[in-house]
């Protein structure tokens, strides 16, 4: 039996989320969210032998699938909380989905990001209005500079994925696949999500049990950041090895949510890793045939099917573009590597 979704977001941080929060989410996101389309490309589908559907969250709100999150869990904070505003730590989606959200409901933002995070996404976190903090990410930590400022200022952390609300909004774009598979007569034989930390996988795997039970759910992450993956497979949470590199900025998470991997290590099939030459090899594709521009974290599914770590011969895949933010010039030198590599 599924329970009913909480009145405020006081508790977010420590409970579950359940399918019921889900709906409660897509109803306050309706009109705000963007439901983005599931496309089908005939020369990727030739390419792997099956059927692609692929969720472009590239054309979300704020360019990535975290405005789903964000808006939820802030539009639930109590009136007399509000004044204090919000604080998050972010490489730069959820950053982005804070920002635009907290300005949407007059709220101030304050957002702790990492200096090498790619400049597109700091200056669209200030563009959105929120305060930026840089930190050095490798000697900084960057909860204890949130809950310092949280402390100081009254403000609610708004976690990047291991909350109740944030994952429940993100599970709206599961929702939304399963929906839009349905209304093709399509029923789908896998889900590929990008996992970082967590959340949009736990959200979406909760949506899929509900209402598409008999697809497998299978996490992505790049390789050497694949702790999901790793602790899925060995029924416990583990961290991801110091020294680690990949330019799936995104994605690089040190290990599971607790909360997301709870949810997950019930509902999700399995994680795959990929690594960042195959990244690089699908945003070219999505550029060059799918005429989409994805970030390297929001390409690390579509890798995973262009490089057959999902066979997908004979089946119906669907895989989530999660985001689209990402520098010009970073994004220039990636296709041109991929160009005079063929």
């Amino acid at each position: 039996m599924t329970s009913s979704p909480k009145s405020t977001s006081e508790d977010s941080a420590d409970r579950l989320p359940s399918f019921v929060d889900v709906t409660a989410a897509a109803k306050r996101l309706q009109g705000l969210a963007v439901r983005t389309p599931l496309l089908e490309s005939p020369a990727l589908n030739e390419r792997v032998g099956g059927r692609v559907l692929l969720k472009a969250e590239t054309l979300q709100r704020t360019g990535s699938f975290k405005f789903r999150g964000a808006y939820n869990r802030i539009s639930q904070i109590p009136e007399a909380a509000r004044a204090a505003g919000v604080v998050a730590f972010s490489s730069g989606n959820h950053a982005q989905g804070v920002a635009a959200a907290a300005a949407l409901l007059g709220l101030p933002a304050t957002i702790i990001m990492p200096k090498d995070a790619p400049a597109m996404k700091l200056a669209n976190t200030r563009a959105y209005g929120a305060e930026v903090m840089p930190y050095e990410r490798n000697s900084d930590y960057r909860e204890t500079l949130a809950a310092e400022i949280a402390e100081k200022r009254g403000a609610t952390i708004v976690p990047p994925y291991d909350d109740a609300d944030v994952m429940a909004g993100q599970g709206t774009c599961g929702l939304e696949i399963a929906e839009q598979a349905a209304a093709l007569g399509v029923q789908l034989d896998a889900l590929l999500v990008c996992c970082g930390g967590g959340g949009l996988t736990a959200g979406c795997a909760l949506a899929m049990a509900e209402r598409s039970p008999s697809t497998d759910v299978y996490t992505v992450e790049p390789k050497g950041f694949d702790d999901t993956r790793r602790s899925l497979a060995g029924g416990e949470r583990v961290s991801n090895a110091d020294g680690g590199q990949s330019f799936c900025d995104a994605l690089l998470s040190p290990t599971p949510g607790r909360l997301t991997f709870a949810i997950n290590q019930s509902h999700a099939t399995g994680g795959l890793a990929v690594s960042d030459a195959e990244v690089a090899e699908a945003m070219a594709f999505a550029y060059r045939t799918l005429k989409l521009v994805v970030e390297p974290g929001g390409a690390v599914a579509l890798a995973a099917v262009l490089a057959k770590h999902l066979d997908a011969r004979g089946k119906t895949v669907a895989v989530v573009l999660s985001g689209g933010n990402v520098d010009p010039q970073a994004y220039a030198e990636i296709l041109a590597g991929q160009a005079s590599a063929t």
